[in-house]
């Protein structure tokens, strides 16, 4: 039987995509942009609820109070924008079940929800490991490229940028929000390692379409 999971994301493109990978790893999900319509559907009792702590009409804390007051026993995911530490200590505060801040790669948040179910309710479904991109056959598991029948090799850091940019199509991310994410807190070298290493990647992966944004930063393109 499917878990149900209600997702509160008031970022359209966003939302959208963390459907598409809960629904991809085998959840039944419920999207809403806005709190007030999710107000609504407290009392269908999902199995998880995943919350955007700011929305445009109310907040992450408000509805997270509202659902504990109806089934206490509900896990809640926190989503919060990047470094706002004292998002996560209110919400660890108030007593969420795990928290993510942006920006992430949507697996982090299916391995999050897996946990959290499967902890609930027995074992957790799984995701789709491959995904094929421009020919390139992409395994997250096994850190593996394929493309027609030759196979690619890119180092652990290439494989991690690889795999952020698919995970977050047709968004522009700058080389400090690229660092942010992928490098460890302790670096201080410069910036140019991400150039670096997208020059890398599109060497080995030539139909790969990662976009430099002049003046910005770089941009996976995807063509629906």
């Amino acid at each position: 039987m499917s878990h149900t999971v209600f997702l509160v994301e008031d970022n359209q493109d966003l939302n959208s995509i963390l459907q598409k990978y809960l629904e991809n790893a085998g959840f039944t999900v419920e999207a809403f942009l806005d709190g007030l319509t999710a107000q609504q559907k407290i009392h269908a009792n999902p199995d998880l609820w995943i919350l955007d702590i700011m929305l445009p009409d109310t907040t992450g804390y408000t509805l997270f109070k509202e659902i504990k007051d109806v089934s206490p026993q509900t896990p809640v995911i926190f989503i919060s924008a990047k470094n706002q530490d004292i998002d996560r200590v209110v919400g660890l505060e108030l007593g969420c079940d795990d928290y993510i801040s942006k920006p992430f790669l949507p697996r982090e948040l299916i391995i999050k929800t897996q946990k959290l179910l499967g902890h609930k309710n027995g074992p957790a479904p799984t995701y789709i490991s491959s995904v094929k991109v421009n020919g390139y056959v992409i395994n997250r598991e096994n850190h593996t490229i394929h493309h027609e029948g030759v196979s690619l090799s890119l180092t652990s850091k290439e494989f991690e940028l690889l795999l952020f940019f698919i995970d977050h199509p047709n968004r522009v991310f700058t080389r400090e929000q690229i660092l942010d994410r992928l490098w460890e807190e302790n670096y201080f070298g410069s910036d140019r390692v991400v150039d670096d290493t997208i020059r890398r990647i599109r060497k080995k992966m030539p139909h790969l379409p990662i976009e430099t944004i002049y003046g910005y930063g770089y941009r996976y393109r995807l063509v629906k």
